[in-house]
């Protein structure tokens, strides 16, 4: 099963976020997860491995469970049904606050899947809503069709879609950070683990670097994967995060290229024009999926976000002694 990671900003006030790290406070709760791996354990077995008492196991399983980092469901055994658990993420990356200033500020956008002002796209490729299939499969014609709109998933083997965000920033706001977040992953017939993809993001045309998705995921269904979608078909990606400062561009904190912020051309008042795609000339050609929130594993869509310093504050006229008063 591939490794699924979960990424909380601790810059914002989430519940969620706030829940998981909470449950991740404890050794006991920590082993859990430890010792879960990648299998379905039922909760008896936890216990009895872990030395804990049924009821102490139940406690900490529950608190776990709320905070969404397993699951548990019932399944037949030799004598009716028995719980089991299961781990929900591989890996948790804890986002820090940039910085020590106070009146920095944020600005997050979110844009649907199917909100692409250009297509660029070669089949294999196709989109899909909430309730089924937009167009046809395999038809670029398909991706201008107007309930594109309504899409949660679209992928395609190589070109890219571009998306237009609103450049909301003051006039005179320094920009300190720009990020752009997407559930993706390679696009495979049905689904492969191993079908490695170069997923690529550009803002206003500058190419910020590339990731390489190591497959198409599926074998289990995706946490918001609707019930008409096959279970043989692509379930979820991974939540992957492209950054740029003035310093450079990070993919997930971890350094992807040289392109920083005086290169990206921003400009108060014009879209910020963000695409996301595979060069056909790709290394690992395997195309993309992406996911919009009621698809995949992430209840989100594509999301821009823009760090900048406020508008410095004019400054106070100051007296200028009158020429009168001098002795």
């Amino acid at each position: 099963m591939p490794g699924k990671t979960i990424h909380i900003d601790a810059q914002r006030s989430d519940d969620q976020a706030l829940a998981m790290l909470k449950a991740l406070a404890n050794e006991t709760r920590i082993g859990v997860l430890r010792y879960l791996g990648d299998r379905v354990v039922p909760v008896n077995r936890i216990a009895a491995d872990l030395g804990l008492p049924p009821s102490t196991a139940t406690m900490h399983i529950g608190i776990l469970e709320r905070a969404g980092l397993l699951h548990t469901e019932m399944r037949p055994a030799v004598r009716g049904l028995q719980k089991v658990c299961a781990r929900t993420y591989d890996e948790l990356v804890i986002g820090l606050p940039h910085g020590s200033r106070d009146n920095r500020l944020q600005l997050e956008q979110s844009m649907p899947v199917g909100g692409y002002s250009e297509s660029r796209i070669d089949p294999t490729c196709g989109l899909a809503g909430d309730e089924g299939l937009i167009g046809f499969l395999d038809d670029p014609s398909s991706f201008f069709e107007p309930g594109r709109l309504g899409a949660q998933l679209v992928w395609f083997r190589s070109g890219y879609l571009e998306y237009r965000f609103p450049n909301r920033v003051p006039m005179r706001a320094r920009v300190t950070g720009i990020q752009f977040s997407a559930e993706v992953c390679s696009e495979a017939p049905l689904h492969d683990p191993d079908w490695p993809s170069d997923i690529s993001v550009w803002i206003n045309d500058v190419h910020l670097g590339s990731w390489t998705s190591p497959g198409d995921f599926g074998g289990e269904r995706g946490r918001f994967t609707p019930s008409w979608w096959e279970d043989k078909d692509s379930q979820f990606g991974v939540l992957k995060r492209w950054r740029v400062s003035e310093s450079g561009t990070t993919i997930d904190g971890m350094p992807l290229s040289g392109v920083g912020l005086a290169e990206l051309g921003l400009r108060p008042g014009e879209p910020i024009r963000v695409r996301i795609g595979v060069m056909p000339d790709a290394v690992h050609l395997g195309g993309i999926n992406i996911f919009g929130r009621s698809f995949g594993n992430y209840p989100q869509d594509l999301v821009l976000s823009i760090d900048f310093d406020p508008v410095p504050h004019a400054r106070e006229p100051q007296a200028v002694p009158d020429a009168t008063m001098v002795e």
